[in-house]
């Protein structure tokens, strides 16, 4: 399916083989909050800590709804584009376009977590090769960019199941969980994917 113009696509449902990409409303909370309760150790190594004060949106319903909502004004004004990922019908992730800057740039960064129960069995790369689809012939980027914690073994497996360039490694790029942390940088651009797309989409998404 093709969405058109980035200004048509703001609601899209984005389908590989096995997963269903889709933004996440109010109505997914329960869901969202189990996964992000019981995979807490997992994913809050790898994340900025909370804002101190603020609600946290696991625990909080209404504060779940407001990021629901705040995705869906970064998808109106085109400078972002969120998505849970489903497998089976059930929530087990999000992914993400953010900070989508036009102009020369034409660049977004990615970013994803996945709930330990399904880890390693490649939801996570075939998602990423779904949302370049829609970023590259849909959103018409240049350039997206993944940032990974050098000692992050799940995150950095998924760059190279999909042969993602290595850019090398921003020293104290980003400060997670309290600590400012190098970060190698990956990248795949509108070239790439061009030269990619029918390996990629035999490899993740098209029917066996």
């Amino acid at each position: 399916m093709n969405w058109g113009h980035a200004a048509t696509a703001l609601y899209p449902e984005l389908r590989g083989r096995r997963v269903l990409l889709r933004p996440l409303g109010p109505g997914d909370f329960e869901a969202w909050r189990e996964v992000r309760m019981r995979s807490r150790d997992w994913l809050t190594k790898w994340e900025p800590r909370p804002v101190p004060g603020q609600p946290d949106p696991v625990v909080d319903r209404r504060a779940f709804a407001a990021r629901c909502g705040a995705r869906q004004r970064e998808r109106e004004l085109g400078t972002g584009y969120g998505f849970g990922v489903f497998v089976d019908s059930r929530f087990g992730g999000e992914i993400n376009i953010s900070s989508v800057q036009r102009g020369p740039f034409q660049n977004a960064y990615v970013g994803y977590w996945v709930d330990e129960a399904i880890a390693g069995h490649g939801y996570i790369p075939e998602s990423f090769v779904v949302l370049a689809r829609f970023a590259f012939e849909d959103l018409m980027l240049h350039r997206l960019q993944v940032s990974i914690i050098p000692r992050n073994g799940p995150s950095l497996r998924v760059a190279s199941k999909l042969g993602l360039r290595n850019e090398g490694t921003a020293v104290r790029y980003l400060e997670i969980n309290g600590v400012w942390e190098d970060h190698v940088r990956f990248a795949m651009t509108a070239e790439d994917w061009a030269d990619r797309r029918d390996e990629l989409l035999g490899n993740w998404i098209l029917p066996r």
